[in-house]
């Protein structure tokens, strides 16, 4: 496997855009040897949702598109970035106890903080901001073996394919062959 993997989707800063979010890391990271049905599998996604859904909402209307970057670092740090072009940085919002949203930071902070991982803010060249998480990245040791057995292609997993948003989906850039 490589030392360093990078996949990234730009989609736009609508509702829709959240599910597209969560299906592609999904998808990268599944090519990337999480096995499907994993339970940090979920927790990913639900992370994921609520930084696309911050960018979607709370950027108020500054900021056309948003970037999801997930980064593998020598098979050990998994890190997932939603950029913004939006300069304020997210911050917990005072939620009353019947309000449905106002939650996204804590869940973000609390699931993160689980998985042994940490939370980031950094600011963009362009004036926006990236927020990060970095998990520790642990595969189950047949899923290792099976990934380095000499039947595999011996250069690793192919890369994820090049992903499109069109229309309410995600979508390979090119016919598949």
């Amino acid at each position: 496997m490589a030392d360093h993997q990078e996949a990234s989707v730009t989609l736009p800063s609508d509702p829709a855009s959240v599910s597209a979010a969560r299906t592609y890391v999904a998808k990268v990271l599944t090519e990337w040897g999480l096995p499907e049905g994993a339970e940090v599998g979920d927790t990913i996604r639900l992370i994921v949702s609520e930084l696309a859904t911050n960018a979607v909402q709370h950027t108020l209307g500054q900021s056309p598109t948003f970037t999801v970057d997930v980064r593998l670092d020598r098979d050990e740090q998994l890190r997932i970035g939603v950029t913004d072009s939006h300069p304020r940085h997210p911050r917990r919002l005072p939620a009353a106890v019947q309000q449905d949203n106002g939650r996204g930071m804590v869940i973000i902070r609390w699931l993160t903080a689980e998985c042994g991982g940490r939370l980031s803010v950094s600011p963009t060249e362009e004036g926006g901001k990236t927020v990060w998480i970095a998990l520790p990245w642990t595969l189950p040791a047949q899923h290792r073996l099976r990934r380095m057995s000499p039947i595999a292609s011996p250069s690793g997993p192919a890369p994820p394919t090049p992903l499109v948003y069109s229309g309410g989906a995600i979508a390979p850039s090119s016919p598949a062959a």
